[in-house]
């Protein structure tokens, strides 16, 4: 294992003496002014104005359904965020999610969640479940917002997550899993290299502790600033294969996606989680690229067109299942 890189410098943060961080990254934000012909365009909403969170709603312009009554699939999507940094509004959000607004086609619901250290888990799977219910109560009040309310399928939700979005994405699902949510209903749940973890490392962990984007001992540091205080990575929430108070949930899931790359320190955690889901029965597409690492689609566009073309054949192939 490598010992030689200092997670503090590595994700750009100090920790301050009362516990909160200073992030010294500032990702480039997208605030594109919609033109006429623009594929896509998104406005953003208060999820809840106490916990200080939003949603940025993604509308296609193309492709769109006659006026008939016929609806579209609704993407509420938790970013990534290493647990510390918030992605919701980045340009690089943008791009995936206007990719999946226009190409599927979908509302996408990115959703803003609360960051580690000064929210620990399980705070941000709250605010991944405000997301839900907002979405509910857009559609059945009749002074919702109108793109959900006019053009949403409540009946046809799927939960998307990248990274810690990925383990949001999973555990909000089986909280909602537990939950009386008619008329909207959860039929897909898409988990793209979902952050996992756990005290006993795994071969890939080992052969690739200094992960480019994600190496190792910075993973570790996040865990520790946003598991509850006191808890180990065996806690369930970094490590779902454990037995939990979340495990008789699991076989109520819907359909499940899981994508991953070999060159993800996580692909074991990530192939076990698939493993786990498979022995409780829930019908679960796996798909494990032979190379790339974890977040190579940030850095590498036609890694990101080939991830929204495999979300778009799953929800595309969902619907079509009786």
């Amino acid at each position: 294992m490598s010992s030689d890189i200092d997670p503090y410098e590595h994700l750009h943060i100090a920790l301050n003496s009362d516990g909160t961080l200073t992030r010294f990254v500032k990702l480039p934000k997208a605030n594109p002014v919609a033109s006429p012909d623009d594929p896509v365009v998104f406005k953003d909403q208060t999820l809840n104005a106490e916990k200080k969170t939003r949603v940025r709603i993604h509308m296609p312009t193309i492709k769109l359904p006659p006026n008939d009554g016929t609806r579209i699939p609704i993407i509420i999507y938790y970013p990534r965020s290493l647990w510390f940094l918030s992605f919701w509004d980045t340009d690089k959000t943008y791009i995936l999610t206007s990719k999946l607004a226009c190409q599927v086609p979908a509302i996408v619901v990115s959703v803003e969640y609360r960051l580690a250290p000064e929210n620990k888990l399980p705070e941000q799977y709250h605010d991944a479940l405000d997301a839900i219910l907002w979405v509910k109560e857009q559609a059945l009040n009749p002074n919702g917002e109108h793109w959900i309310k006019d053009y949403g399928d409540i009946s046809r939700c799927f939960l998307h997550g990248c990274g810690c979005g990925g383990n949001i994405a999973f555990f909000t699902a089986l909280e909602a899993a537990r939950m009386e949510l008619e008329p909207l209903k959860i039929v897909g749940n898409i988990m793209n290299q979902p952050v996992f973890g756990g005290m006993e490392r795994t071969s890939s962990e080992l052969q690739n502790c200094a992960d480019p984007v994600f190496p190792l001992c910075a993973q570790d540091l996040v865990w520790e600033f946003s598991l509850p205080k006191g808890e180990n990575r065996d806690h369930w929430y970094c490590n779902p294969t454990v037995e939990g108070p979340h495990t008789s949930a699991i076989n109520k899931l819907c359909r499940c996606l899981v994508i991953g790359f070999y060159g993800d320190a996580m692909l074991d955690r990530q192939q076990d989680f698939v493993t786990m889901l498979m022995r409780h029965e829930v019908q679960i597409d796996a798909m494990f690229h032979d190379s790339g690492f974890h977040a190579m689609e940030i850095v590498d566009p036609e890694w990101m067109n080939y991830i929204v073309e495999i979300i778009r054949h799953f929800i595309v192939d969902t619907e079509n299942k009786p």
